[in-house]
């Protein structure tokens, strides 16, 4: 198929796209790791636990999806489990207590946040800077 649109620029490709694991790797708890990329509007991480990894319950003001793309997990939404597998896309209000236990297999998701996660936010900034030294 021809292609009639020009190519962008190399300034314009720099600006507009990002290689998440070209980001400062986040540890959430042991064995649980996140890659961030974020906007004004909107936070995306890309995580992965390993085989059984607990991440307790906690809660913020950002609603969030959860989408799964390897692996299965026990995520716990308001003191129940919803049981994930590959393929999955979970919902998550704001301010709704929510964790997760990840399979003997382990698991790869990918979170939405809006508005911004500012806290994930903040400690890429601190990571970055501190490669930076």
């Amino acid at each position: 198929m021809e292609k009639k649109e020009p190519r962008a620029t190399q300034e314009e490709y720099n600006k507009s796209v990002i290689r998440y694991r070209n980001t400062p790797l986040m540890q959430l708890n042991p064995g649980a790791g996140n890659y961030i990329v974020s906007t004004d509007r909107i936070t995306v991480s890309f995580v992965t636990l390993e085989p059984d990894v607990y991440i307790p319950p906690h809660s913020h003001e950002p609603e969030q999806i959860v989408i799964v793309n390897d692996g299965a997990c026990d995520f716990i939404v308001d003191g129940k489990l919803y049981h994930l597998e590959e393929g999955d896309v979970l919902l998550i209000p704001s301010n709704v207590a929510h964790g997760n236990y990840s399979s003997e297999r382990g698991l790869r998701m990918i979170e939405v946040f809006s508005p911004p996660r500012l806290d994930m936010v903040a400690k890429q900034k601190e990571l970055k800077d501190g490669l930076k030294k």
